[in-house]
């Protein structure tokens, strides 16, 4: 009987080990949920952002960023076009500014404008395959498309704070 008890006794610890351990295991592999961004917008309201880092992760990182940092605090939507997007995010208020160095970081020596690289399947990010539906975030970059092809390239990567949030379903956008 005494050895009955024993086995029994093993059989029972080893089943809750294996149950805290399966329990870590969920804990640890659960999936991290996507970044929100929270935008006050005067005279609107909240806006809650759900950012995709496994879609852009260098867009995103960014973003939250410029946005942890205040670079976005008090800025306007300068741009907003019915059915269709409003654009915000630019330090001049009219579509023409670019964040600078030090607004990602400190000790900057030489503080200039940058640009960050388009994270999109055109350029060659085959895994950010979002759709521009309404309420979806995307970069605004500048518009190179009537120069030659190495300057459309370059407005590929020519993102750095500017962006739209889709007021309507555009596919015309989707992998741009």
């Amino acid at each position: 009987m005494k050895k009955v008890l024993l086995i029994l006794g093993i059989i029972l610890v080893i089943l809750g080990i294996g149950f805290v351990g399966y329990g870590f295991y969920k804990k640890l592999t659960t999936d991290i949920p996507n970044p929100v961004a929270t935008m006050e917008i005067e005279n609107y309201g909240t806006v809650k952002i759900e950012l995709y880092p496994d879609k852009a992760k260098n867009t995103v990182a960014n973003f939250i960023c410029l946005a942890n940092r205040g670079f976005y605090n008090g800025l306007t939507f300068h741009r907003t076009i019915p059915d269709f997007m409003i654009q915000g995010g630019d330090p001049n208020g009219n579509g023409s500014g670019s964040p600078k160095l030090s607004n990602i970081k400190d000790d900057v020596k030489e503080d200039k404008d940058y640009c960050i690289e388009g994270e999109f399947i055109a350029n060659g990010h085959n895994e950010n395959n979002l759709k521009h539906k309404k309420g979806v975030i995307s970069m605004a970059r500048s518009d190179y498309s009537a120069y030659s092809s190495s300057l459309t390239t370059k407005g590929y990567d020519s993102a750095g704070s500017q962006f739209f949030i889709m007021t309507k379903d555009n596919t015309s956008l989707d992998g741009l």
